[in-house]
């Protein structure tokens, strides 16, 4: 979806401000938060795209003045009361009011910990053969979907060059939406400056990102 989280290329909003010695957590509440996450996903009442589509459904004014775990538990909330596992009460209350809803994969204990805390693996099978190879000029479509993806709007109708291409992935366009895995090759796909922001771009500026192969036509 086009929201304020797709950042990319925007002015007025500074430099980004490196903490020197950042800690892992500014404070406490915020490892609750990374658990929650964390266990609900493992238990199966979500996947990490429809998390992520979640948090890009804050409106701009709060997702602006948020902290990166205050996004997260922003989401968090609402995914679980639209999929029924909190009612909006129980959070302005602070504790449980209903019997809970089932998850997938039942409870989440200590043991599970380490094994849950693992990356997942997202590359599959390859349904088709790759459209693109490295070297390949390609057009970003100009695409405007109304839920999650990947593919930044600031590459969005401008042509690069396939890098390298990493196999085939979990679509995260699909997965948002609980509409299937529908994997896709992924490419890196190399933007000159100029072609991005204009004549008046630093020449010397290239931008890689990786992209899916539906989110590409040839040049």
């Amino acid at each position: 979806m086009d929201g304020v989280h797709d950042m990319g290329g925007m002015d007025g909003f500074g430099k980004v401000e490196a903490e020197p010695n950042e800690p892992v957590f500014h404070s406490e509440w915020e490892g609750r938060v990374l658990a929650m996450v964390r266990a609900m996903g493992a238990a199966g009442a979500y996947n990490i795209d429809a998390s992520r589509f979640y948090r890009e459904t804050i409106p701009p004014h709060i997702y602006l003045a948020s902290s990166y775990y205050k996004k997260w538990l922003l989401g968090l909330e609402q995914l679980l009361i639209d999929r029924g596992y909190i009612a909006q009460a129980e959070v302005a209350a602070g504790h449980a009011t209903e019997p809970a809803k089932p998850l997938k994969r039942g409870k989440f204990t200590l043991e599970d910990v380490e094994r849950n805390m693992v990356r997942g693996k997202f590359d599959r099978a390859a349904p088709v053969a790759a459209k693109f190879k490295p070297g390949d000029r390609v057009r970003a479509r100009n695409i405007h979907p109304s839920t999650h993806t990947r593919l930044p709007r600031y590459v969005r109708g401008h042509v690069g060059v396939i890098e390298r291409h990493h196999g085939c992935h979990v679509f995260p366009d699909s997965a948002a939406t609980e509409s299937g895995e529908n994997p896709q090759w992924l490419y890196t796909v190399v933007f000159d400056g100029t072609e991005l922001w204009g004549p008046e771009g630093d020449p010397t500026v290239k931008i890689s990102i990786d992209a899916f192969e539906p989110y590409l036509e040839p040049a």
